[in-house]
């Protein structure tokens, strides 16, 4: 994504037209500031982002296991 699509995009995110659906989802409470941090990021950096919360879930998932009687 070039600096000037980021721009329009976070504009739109930040300030959207009445009626539409990005409106829509911030009536219905999706913080859309999460949304713009993702668009910050390179593809690489939200892979890695996602693999280590994926690993954490199995840690969490393991360590639950884990604690059964």
């Amino acid at each position: 994504m070039t600096p000037e699509e980021l721009a329009r995009a976070e504009e739109r995110l930040r300030n959207p037209a009445p009626g539409s659906r990005i409106e829509a989802a911030q009536n219905f409470g999706i913080d859309l500031t999460l949304l713009i941090g993702q668009l910050r990021l390179t593809p690489a950096e939200r892979a890695r982002q996602m693999l280590e919360v994926c690993q954490l879930a199995e840690r969490v998932r393991g360590a639950a296991r884990k604690r059964k009687p």
